[in-house]
């Protein structure tokens, strides 16, 4: 329990929590802070219908305060100026800069124009692209610039300026309304469909029906080179068929013998790299069922097959009177746990194709993976991300629970009938 509770269900709830925040790379992981930026002010505008504020906010101000004073006496600014602009200025406020420099060149002791431009800076008390610890602060900046603020215009703008994560729910709809969603929905059904039934456990099913009528120590050896892909390190086993495919790869090297122009066979086109993702995952998928299968038709007891051979049965017979009814647990556990992988599977697909050409692979554990971890873009997106990958959960869960349905599970596990 201990350790479903660590390894699965923490996981999952974390995960659910996450899917309703705004959480990404601008937001942070923790508490975030305030700031009047550009965006922040464009929010205003649009959704607050606060332009004129968010206008006043953005444009520079020039207050005469006794901390712009101090910083031109550090600047060693002349005394005289100093002094003038505390006795005629002080707590006075301009909107524009060259209003403020005109008041700067009427004091008694006229500075020179480069020291004008250095003492206006020093009382720039613009909003634009300050950044404020706590709301409080934020409030008081702004109330410097616009005394008058009321109570919805103060919420509007530590709403819009804050740079931290909020709960919403928005991930979902916006899942729900994307473009992407419906294209990435059905590239991943028709990519574990289609590799589950003809690989992971058609195929594999196959394999292990042909192994089981060769001697045993050719059909051992057969099934451990199957299964070197699953033990072999992913990238090298990529590599392999990325080397298969390339323009100066194995393909084109054979077929511009018959005249054929080398490419990239992978990625020249989305049919092209629909074939070899599947059967990159394919191959792999198989070996694990093939195990399965045989182990499952070498516990069938012999007799059965002798009986069925003195009947005169021929193979397709005993392969369908003896083996596959015997196989029906084996084929639940494994449709079960592979479509669970497959819903999952990610390596291979983003060492072979990375969901191109032009999306046309992007499967829903990759979209996750460009979504929340590594996109073009830069802004990883974690909780739009985290809503992507909890439906995915349950997504998997509704699977898991239409298949021991469809098996009739039940039956499996039910008391054995013991007569006396």
């Amino acid at each position: 329990m201990v350790l479903v509770v660590l390894f699965f269900l923490v996981p999952v709830v974390v995960t659910g929590l996450i899917a309703f925040t705004n959480m990404s790379t601008a937001t942070g992981i923790t508490g975030g802070a305030y700031q009047v930026s550009p965006s922040a002010l464009r929010v205003l505008t649009d959704q607050h219908g606060m332009g004129a504020l968010a206008e006043r906010l953005g444009q520079p101000t020039y207050t005469v305060d006794e901390q712009g004073l101090a910083t031109l006496e550090e600047m060693g600014i002349e005394p005289g100026i100093v002094a003038g602009l505390r006795e005629r200025h002080l707590g006075e406020t301009y909107s524009s800069r060259r209003e403020f420099e005109r008041a700067i060149r009427a004091l008694p002791e006229r500075p020179a124009t480069r020291t004008v431009k250095r003492i206006s800076a020093a009382f720039s008390r613009s909003l634009a692209n300050e950044r404020f610890a706590s709301a409080g602060a934020l409030i008081a900046a702004a109330e410097a610039v616009e005394p008058d603020l009321d109570a919805a215009e103060k919420q509007a703008l530590v709403e819009a300026t804050y740079t931290g994560w909020t709960w919403t729910s928005e991930n979902f709809r916006r899942l729900a309304t994307s473009r992407d969603t419906e294209r990435v929905f059905f590239n991943t059904l028709f990519f574990v469909a289609t590799t589950l039934v003809l690989f992971n456990t058609g195929y594999a099913m196959v394999l292990a029906i042909a192994t089981h009528y060769i001697p045993e120590r050719a059909a051992g050896i057969f099934r451990i080179i199957w299964f070197l892909p699953r033990i072999s390190p992913v990238v090298i086993y990529v590599l392999l068929w990325k080397w298969l495919a390339w323009d100066t790869g194995f393909l084109s090297a054979l077929l511009s013998n018959f005249g054929v122009r080398p490419r990239n066979w992978m990625l020249d086109s989305a049919t092209n790299a629909w074939v070899f993702v599947i059967l990159i995952n394919g191959f792999v998928g198989a070996s694990m069922g093939m195990v399965i299968f045989a182990s499952a038709i070498k516990a069938i007891p012999q007799s059965l097959f002798h009986a069925a051979a003195v009947d005169g049965a021929y193979r397709w017979q005993q392969i369908r009177h003896i083996i596959l009814p015997h196989l029906k647990w084996p084929i639940l556990f494994v449709t079960c746990y592979q479509t669970l992988s497959l819903l999952t599977s990610i390596d291979q697909t983003l060492l072979s194709t990375d969901g191109g050409p032009g999306g046309a692979t992007e499967i829903w554990s990759l979209w996750i993976y460009h979504t929340a971890l590594n996109n073009y873009a830069g802004n990883l997106q974690y909780g739009y991300g985290a809503a992507m990958a909890l439906v995915l959960v349950v997504i998997g869960i509704t699977l898991s629970l239409l298949y021991l349905r469809l098996f009739n599970y039940n039956a499996l596990i039910i008391k054995p009938r013991i007569e006396h």
